[in-house]
């Protein structure tokens, strides 16, 4: 068991990973940017905004595991604060070893490597990252920040790679995604033919709180996804189906999508869409004896539902 200290606690994240530590009988100190309510079992501490300049000396005091989610969690306007992420990442790694903690599990994305692959050809944990937006450099940024402040300071880095995480209360792309589901509007993506990796966030806490302590983490990068992958058709059919509603799928050419994935501002979405993106974890269930905890039909179904309650 460990004293672990969980930036960015309250977030889409961050509620479900602090109780899920706790119940795991772990020592929790959530790390919030304003005193709110925090989940029981958990002890708060105000951090203010994480920046390059936070003083972390008091909010580390006596930490054995920092857990930082406290970052973007998708691609937004304020580049600014893309731009800080690397730097600040590097003073709390910093500030972390200085101050006696063990561990540092960096909650990065499937981003930092690139937005597509092949089908069926997934990204593995030693491939090269080839990130194409702002929000993914700045994602390998921080891992490189990270992994040079923590290089010879006694701090073990973990850095895990999820791809898009769902789950009751997700927003942002995918509440997005489940309200074109459940517009009973004809959507044009019958004939899309790719994959996506996905992870449910039951399944993404799971392996955070394992990452946390297993010993053989210390040093590695993590990929993970739900037990199978899923095409957009097959993505909206089971978040219409959650929703109480049927989906209305018709073919287009995909030579339309060809042009609209060409085009700023909404290409790399249509590509998000219209694309794959596979992720093989493999190496994560080998190494960590980790396996998804929640099943892909149950945890979309409670996803959909948990999102027509709030219309």
């Amino acid at each position: 068991m460990a004293r672990i200290l969980v930036t960015g606690a309250a977030g889409f994240i961050g509620t479900g990973l602090c109780p899920a530590l706790a119940a795991r009988g772990h020592d929790v100190v959530a790390g919030l940017r304003r005193p709110r309510q925090t989940p029981a079992d958990t002890e708060p501490r105000v951090l203010g905004a994480i920046g390059p300049g936070t003083d972390w000396s008091a909010a580390l005091r006596d930490i054995e595991v920092v857990i930082h989610l406290a970052q973007r969690a998708h691609a937004g306007p304020d580049a600014k604060t893309l731009a800080e992420e690397p730097e600040a990442t590097a003073t709390l790694a910093h500030a972390a070893a200085a101050a006696g903690a063990k561990r540092l599990v960096l909650l990065s994305s499937i981003k930092a490597m690139g937005e597509t692959t092949e089908p069926h050809r997934p990204f593995r944990f030693d491939h090269e990252p080839r990130p194409v937006d702002a929000y993914g450099r700045a994602k390998l940024a921080s891992e490189t920040a990270a992994s040079e402040a923590a290089r010879g300071a006694g701090l073990e880095l973990v850095i895990i790679r999820p791809p898009l995480v769902y789950g009751p209360g997700v927003k942002a792309n995918f509440a997005t995604l489940m309200r074109l589901a459940g517009s009973g509007l004809p959507l044009p993506f019958a004939a899309i033919d790719n994959c996506r990796s996905l992870i449910a966030r039951d399944n993404l806490v799971d392996l955070i709180a394992l990452a946390a302590t297993h010993p053989a983490a210390a040093g590695q990068i993590l990929l993970a996804r739900d037990g199978f992958d899923l095409s957009t058709p097959q993505l909206i059919e089971a978040l219409a189906a959650g929703l109480g509603k049927r989906a209305r799928l018709f073919p287009v050419p995909n030579m339309l999508f060809s042009a609209l994935r060409a085009l700023p501002g909404i290409g790399l979405k249509m590509s998000s869409l219209t694309l794959s993106l596979q992720v093989d974890d493999s190496s994560t269930r080998t190494l960590m004896g980790w396996k998804f905890a929640v099943g892909v039909p149950f945890a979309l179904a409670e996803t959909a539902r948990a999102f027509a309650k709030r219309l």
